[in-house]
């Protein structure tokens, strides 16, 4: 079996385009992946077509050293979009072994350890806040405009099944809502990085409305993403402690600052969703600066995130998936959950485009809050490509 083409596709997610790999075999077997295109990955689809020039005539069962082989010819440059590449394409040769095989990706791994996962909802009014028209428009959702409204959706999501949810502070003012995050992205950038009292307020007051609309048992998680340095976090800790969260989420370049974080405070710290491989991992697990341990499936590939979670577990962390993304990221996350035993629970987008199960050929199950791991062969669905060419990204879009 020969990789005779590589092919990328754009659909319409809304706010983002959902971006896949296709990898065509000269046996008729194809996988598919999916990639992640956003602000921090312009021309990854290039990259990708560039680096898969290099696998053309390989035989695509033969995953691991492929991976291994592309890896090696981006060490002066491993992070970043070349590691990306290198896992969407690992990710769909993935697929096909696991198709030729006759069996689910997990089974290739020894798995499954579970045939469900317990999932969050992430980013609970997160872009109904910065992506208001869509919304309203595509989704036929209502616009969060009071901290009242996002007491309600967090009741809605809790009385749809969901037993956790998850997301970033957003403040509430005369002019409208607005997501805080002043150290990620362009708007509202402050290079310092600290907090005033009133946001603080701000944060600890929607925490407390967050609690009340998940109820006493239900589990709430805050992402603060690279928002604030530590000085601004150990105040925010302090702030949001009484609300109870299930974990706080918060990333940091020094394994030594997350881990004084941790040690000051009984909340579970998650991070590490930005890292790639197990050497910029073992820093932080070393430094005993996390709970939970975020791993991008997409982005380090399959095969490297089982290390990785296999590391995590001989220091005793549990691992979750980073998974803001589409249909196939489902799939994937749902086989790393699968795959490793130390997995805490599942991310997954519960606000998201109607028209998002349809791009798969055979839509996941999800009830009462839990995801039902597929059993099919490969990831357990192909992607629809009528359902692709139905749904454009169009290029005015991004």
């Amino acid at each position: 079996m020969r990789i005779i083409e590589l092919e990328t596709f754009r659909a319409d997610g809304g706010w983002r385009p959902l971006s896949f790999l296709k990898i065509v075999t000269d046996e008729g077997l194809v996988g598919w992946s999916e990639f992640v295109e956003g602000p921090w990955s312009p021309a990854l689809r290039e990259i990708i077509a560039a680096l898969g020039k290099r696998i053309l005539g390989e035989d695509p069962r033969h995953f691991a050293r492929l991976s291994a082989q592309l890896h090696a010819g981006a060490q002066f440059a491993a992070g970043g979009l070349n590691h990306q590449a290198v896992a969407a394409i690992e990710n769909a040769c993935l697929d096909i072994a696991a198709k030729w095989s006759g069996t689910p990706v997990y089974s290739l791994f020894g798995g499954p350890f579970r045939d469900e996962i317990d999932l969050y909802w992430s980013h609970l009014g997160t872009f109904r806040v910065s992506a208001p028209e869509i919304f309203e428009r595509v989704c036929e959702k209502p616009r969060i405009r009071t901290l009242d409204d996002l007491r309600r959706l967090t009741q809605q999501v809790v009385a749809s099944g969901y037993k956790a949810a998850k997301t970033n502070p957003i403040i509430f003012e005369p002019a409208g809502p607005r997501v805080l995050n002043p150290g990620f992205v362009a708007r509202n950038l402050r290079f310092e990085r600290t907090i005033d009292e009133a946001t603080l307020g701000a944060i600890a007051e929607q925490g407390a409305v967050l609690r009340e609309g998940m109820g006493a048992d239900g589990a709430l998680m805050i992402d603060f993403n690279f928002g604030f340095r530590p000085q601004a976090l150990r105040r925010i800790i302090a702030a949001v402690e009484s609300s109870r969260p299930a974990w706080l989420e918060m990333d940091l370049h020094d394994p030594a600052a997350l881990a004084v974080l941790r040690s000051g405070t009984t909340t579970p710290i998650a991070s590490l969703e930005s890292l790639y491989g197990r050497r910029e991992y073992k820093r932080y697990l070393e430094a005993n600066a996390v709970d939970v341990a975020i791993v991008d499936v997409p982005w380090n590939g399959f095969c490297e995130a089982v290390r990785i979670a296999a590391m995590a577990e001989a220091f005793e962390v549990n691992v979750a998936p980073h998974n803001f993304y589409g249909p196939l990221a489902d799939l994937m996350s749902a086989h790393f959950c699968a795959t490793v035993p130390n997995v805490a629970i599942m991310e997954i987008e519960g606000d998201d485009v109607p028209w998002k199960a349809t791009l798969l050929s055979q839509a996941p199950e999800i009830k009462e809050g839990r995801f039902r791991i597929p059993t099919g062969p490969g990831w357990g669905a192909d992607i629809n490509e009528e359902a692709l060419r139905a749904h454009p990204w169009m290029p005015d879009q991004g």
